[in-house]
Parts: C-alpha cells; sequence; structure tokens
C-alpha cells in the first residue's frame, strides 16, 4: 500500500468518459449502434454525447453493424434459433433490411440440419416418438423461428433417413 493512503481507503475512480464507456461496453462483445447508445444513455450520458462517441467508434472500426449482425447470425443459429426469430431480433437493433439480409445470407449451414440437430438434442437421437412428441417438437421450432419446411423436417425426423 502507498504511504499517502490510509489502509481501508480505495481511491476514486475517475468518472469515463461516453467513449471509454461505449468502448468498455465493446470489449465484452458486439453491439448495434442503436443498443451501444440505448445503453450510454441509460447510464447517464447525453444523447447527443452518447450518439458522438458511437459514431466515433463506428468510423474508427471499434463498432460495425455488419460485423454484429453476422456475429448474432452466428450465435443465434448455434443456439437453436431459427431464421424467423434470428432475423427479427436482427431488426430490433434498428438494422437496416439490407444489411439484416446480407448478414442472414452470411449463414453457411443448413437451417433443416439445425431444426433437426435441436429435435435430437430435446428427444434423443431416436427423435419424437409420436404424434404428442412430434407436436411438442413442433411446437418447440415454431418457437424458436423455424419456418414450416423446417419443422416438418425435423419433427418427422427417422435417423434411418
Amino acid at each position: 500500500m502507498s504511504e499517502e493512503q490510509p489502509a481501508g481507503r480505495r481511491r476514486k475512480r475517475q468518472e469515463q468518459t461516453p467513449l471509454q464507456r461505449a468502448l468498455g461496453l465493446l470489449v465484452r462483445r458486439e453491439h448495434s449502434q442503436r443498443e451501444l447508445t440505448r445503453k450510454l444513455q441509460a447510464r447517464g450520458v447525453e444523447a447527443e454525447q452518447a450518439h458522438a462517441a458511437v459514431e466515433r467508434l463506428a468510423q474508427e472500426g471499434w463498432q460495425d453493424d455488419d460485423r454484429f449482425a453476422r456475429s448474432l447470425v452466428r450465435m443465434r443459429s448455434a443456439s437453436g434459433y431459427g431464421p424467423l426469430h434470428i432475423r427479427a431480433e436482427l431488426g430490433t437493433h434498428g438494422l437496416d433490411s439490407e444489411l439484416i439480409a446480407d448478414a442472414m445470407a452470411s449463414f453457411d449451414g443448413d437451417w433443416k440440419q439445425n431444426a433437426r440437430d435441436l429435435v435430437c438434442r430435446r428427444f434423443g437421437e431416436a427423435g419424437p416418438q409420436d404424434l404428442a412428441q412430434r407436436r411438442k417438437a413442433a411446437d418447440l421450432l415454431a418457437r424458436r423461428g423455424f419456418d414450416g419446411d423446417s419443422i416438418r423436417y425435423a419433427s418427422r425426423y427417422d435417423p434411418e433417413d
């Protein structure tokens, strides 16, 4: 301990600038511009300062909505979510339709196989065994944002296929 500080006392933290706060959020995970601005404002940063900080980070490459969108598609698809859910979530982040379409097109997997994998994780390798389980599987997939074709493919799963 330094001699200037009495025992049990901590140094006061310097107040962070809006730019430092935004960067602190970005080092944890990707954020969209809208999300980052909203979080800064929720932490007491004025709207104008929040917009300026986010804009500067975007210009310097620290924040990128395209990178955020692709990252979200990867994370959500790996977590068992379907394209309808992911597309809707991207829309809530204030991304334009072209950016959303590009991010969705960047997915290099198979949505039907993702749906089938989710059903196998929930119902075992044999898949749903009876009508009630097929319905449960279909409901799960619909809640997770899979389309009708993927739901039919995965809920009528037969390991012999």
